[in-house]
This record gives C-alpha cells, sequence and structure tokens, in this order.
C-alpha cells in the first residue's frame, strides 16, 4: 500500500461530522460514568474522607456547532454531566483543572484572599503534535500524518512514558490520541496532580531537549562530556536505532543536496576543522550518487565516520552525530500546555470534528501497534451498532462495536488501578487526620 493510501487527514478520510450521529454517539457509546470516575479520583464514595466537593469544582468546556464555546461547566454528578453532555452535544469537550471552588459560581468569589478563584489541581498534561516536526519529515506536512512519519510519535511516547514512571516515579499515566495529528499525555498520580506551576516546569525542562526557533539551525545541544543518564538511556535503547533503522530511508534525509545540507549546517560552528570536514563529506556524495546501496544509510555513514573518527578531537563534533539524532526524532512539546496549571485539553472518547475518530487511548507498551488510520470513525461505530443488532440483557452497546477493546483498555489498564490507588491514599488521609485530632485532644 503507498503512502498516500495511508494519510489520514486528506480530503477522502475526513467526515463531515454530522449531529444527529453525534447524539447517537453521546447517547450509546461515550463512557460517561467511567470519565466521571476518573475525574472524581475516589471522591465519589461514601467514605467520611471524601471531599464531597472534590469534582463539582473540576472545569469542563465544550464547544458546540458554529464555534459556540461554553467555559467553566461543572458537574457534581455523572448523571448531571450526561445530561448536559447529551443536551448540547458538544463537538468538543475540553477537561480543565480542579479549582479552589465550584467554577460555574466563580463570578462570587474575589481573585486574592482565602476566597479567591484559583486552581488547586491539575494532571500533569504533555501534548505532541506532528506538525511540530515538518522540518524533518518529508512525506506530509501540517495536519497530514501516514504510517512513515507516525512513528515519531511513538518514540515520543516510549521516551517520556519511560522518563515519567522510571525518573519520577508516575504510575497512572493515560496517553490518548489526539483524533488527528496527535498525541495526549495524562499523568493522573496524587503527586502529579497537587504540582505547582514552578514544579510543572522543572519537569518540562528536565524533559526538554529540542529548543530551537524557526531562525536557528541548531535547535538541539547537548552539552557536557557526557550525556544525562536520561538522555543516554533514550538515545541508546531508542532514538539511535530508529533513526538509523527506519527514519533514515522512510524519509530518505540524505536523499539530495538540499537535505545534506541542512544536516550539514548542524555541525557546530565552532569546530575548527567544519570547512574541512564538511568538504570531505561533499565530495564523497557527489561521487556516490549512483551507489548500488541505500543513499541515506550510506551517507549517514560516511558523516558518522567523519565525525567520530579518532583524528577529531573536538568533544563538539563528535558528539554531533547524537545531536543531529536528538534533533530529528526526539519528542517536541507544547511546553506551555505542561508548564501551567489552567490549560485546558480535550477529553479523551471526544470525536476529532474534522475526521471523525474516536480520541482513543494508547497502550505505551504496544504503541508500535497503534494504526491511527484504523481508529474507528463515528459513522463506522454507528454502522457497527445498526449492524450488531439489539443488546442482549447486561451486554454494553459498545461490547458490539470496535470501540469496546479501546473502553476495555481505559478501564482494566487505567482507571481501575488508579480508583484503588486513590481510595488508599484517601483511607491514608482519613486516618492520618482522625490520629491527629486524638494526639491534640490528649494534650
Amino acid at each position: 500500500m503507498g503512502t498516500d493510501d495511508m494519510l489520514i487527514d486528506n480530503s477522502r478520510n475526513q467526515e463531515q461530522l454530522d449531529l444527529n450521529y453525534l447524539k447517537l454517539y453521546y447517547g450509546k457509546l461515550f463512557p460517561h460514568a467511567d470519565m466521571f470516575k476518573w475525574l472524581a479520583y475516589g471522591h465519589d464514595g461514601k467514605h467520611p474522607g471524601c471531599d464531597q466537593s472534590y469534582v463539582g469544582r473540576r472545569e469542563f468546556s465544550f464547544t458546540l456547532d458554529s464555534d459556540i464555546y461554553i467555559r467553566f461547566q461543572s458537574f457534581y454528578s455523572s448523571s448531571d454531566m450526561e445530561k448536559a453532555i447529551k443536551e448540547k452535544c458538544p463537538v468538543k469537550i475540553d477537561i480543565g483543572p480542579v479549582y479552589s471552588v465550584d467554577p460555574a459560581k466563580r463570578l462570587a468569589y474575589g481573585q486574592g484572599g482565602d476566597n479567591a478563584f484559583t486552581p488547586v489541581e491539575r494532571e500533569l498534561i504533555f501534548d505532541i503534535d506532528i506538525s511540530d516536526y515538518d522540518d524533518v519529515r518529508y512525506c506530509c506536512s501540517g495536519a497530514d500524518v501516514c504510517s512513515d512519519c507516525w512513528p515519531l510519535m511513538t518514540v515520543a511516547i516510549k521516551v517520556i512514558d519511560f522518563t515519567l514512571r522510571d525518573d519520577f516515579g508516575f504510575d497512572h499515566i493515560l496517553w490518548v490520541y489526539s483524533g488527528r495529528r496527535g498525541v495526549h499525555c495524562w499523568v493522573c498520580d496524587g503527586k502529579a496532580r497537587r504540582l505547582n506551576n514552578e514544579q510543572r516546569s522543572a519537569i518540562s525542562d528536565y524533559i526538554r531537549v529540542y529548543k530551537g526557533s524557526e531562525n536557528s539551525q541548531k535547535k538541539v545541544s547537548l552539552v557536557g562530556q557526557a550525556l544525562h543518564p536520561f538522555l543516554s538511556r533514550s538515545y541508546t535503547e531508542v532514538l539511535r536505532s530508529f533513526f538509523e533503522d527506519k527514519l533514515l530511508c522512510t524519509q530518505n534525509l540524505f536523499l539530495n543536496e538540499e537535505r545534506y545540507e541542512k544536516i550539514l549546517e548542524m555541525i557546530p560552528d565552532e569546530c575548527f576543522n567544519i570547512v574541512a570536514v564538511t568538504s570531505e563529506l561533499r565530495g564523497k556524495w557527489m561521487d556516490n550518487k549512483r551507489s548500488k546501496d541505500d543513499i541515506n544509510t550510506t551517507r549517514w555513514g560516511h558523516l558518522k565516520h567523519s565525525l567520530q573518527s579518532s583524528k577529531q578531537k573536538a568533544q563538539g563534533l563528535r558528539r554531533c552525530v547524537e545531536e543531529i539524532v536528538f534533533a530529528f526524532t526526539y519528542p517536541r512539546l507544547d511546553m506551555e500546555v505542561s508548564k501551567h496549571m489552567n490549560h485546558l485539553l480535550k477529553a479523551p472518547f471526544c470525536i476529532h470534528p474534522k475526521t471523525g475518530r474516536v480520541c482513543v487511548p494508547i497502550d505505551p507498551n504496544r504503541c508500535e501497534e497503534f494504526d491511527p488510520a484504523a481508529v474507528p470513525t463515528l459513522s463506522q461505530l454507528l454502522g457497527e451498532l445498526n449492524a450488531a443488532g439489539l443488546t442482549t440483557e447486561g451486554e454494553d452497546e459498545f461490547d458490539r462495536t470496535s470501540l469496546g477493546e479501546a473502553i476495555r483498555y481505559f478501564r482494566s489498564s487505567f482507571l481501575f488501578p488508579l480508583l484503588k490507588s486513590c481510595k488508599e491514599e484517601i483511607e491514608a488521609a482519613y486516618n492520618t487526620e482522625i490520629q491527629q485530632s486524638k494526639n491534640s485532644m490528649s494534650w
């Protein structure tokens, strides 16, 4: 199958969002109860340690048909949320932070003092968009994505998921397909939700490597005699093999002069013999235009040999090979989304209005298998419902569609372990509070 057949966001695969279809989706397939349980984090129970106001202080926003935008929606029960979604039929649902007070009643509170309207909890979130890789992919651009460039998102998931779990100790991480051209990450541990803006910035800066602007040629600079252990692990376990085994050839990075000159410009200017190195490489590449071997692999081999050979004493030259790999493969974050608590992010299981595809969860342990072109669309799901006929007793509607696997994964691998942890945390906090109360009374 050719690349053109694998495009996700071209005109052949875009759906005109039908509001009648969307109403049916919200009525029959959208997992209202599961979404509410997730965002309540155990506080919808009857345990005396539950904060009954918690979920009611969460902001939801709805984008309605004709770009009508409604912010600061709040709900105290799953049934209230479900009723509002079915009645308003939003083409997009965004989830914001938990505020100090009910966001729907924010106007009754000031911006300062003890009763200020301010965000107090928010998942640590990451937003990664394939269009931010346009300078290193040649198969697609903008919102288009195909089987040759989507693996850049797979690499991003692998690198970020591992460091969040291994370096920061987070356990409850939800990866979600954006429905069109990227992925979203929700880190839902209690300690992640309670991070302030400075702490979020610190984690984001720890992860960030790609820092270039449109006007700077060198967008990755790896300083120091040795890579940070996190970066070294990412390079040896994920990035290097992906770059050399896949990206080099699928993107034809050294195919012509325009492309390889772009890579040569990444060699640092401060190296005293840069002219000799680049001149030698250009000479080789002009001579082997008709090589029987893959031209991208061959030219990359030449470049590595020239920069890493023993005669090159400058640390900058040897490090340059790693910088090139990082520049082409390392995750590119929307830093503002991650740094600030008050950002909203599209809810899982929404329908993307441009593609009609569902924003389904992605299993980070099997992310290489995820194919965005195979994600079900709204019309496909309703067609499956019609073909399946009537439900049997005890059967969920979604089990008769290709959405069933995504919801089951959401429940078993994310929601149930998360809620177990939340209930244990609520119990522990309650017991601590009781013990402190007893201690104070004993005095």
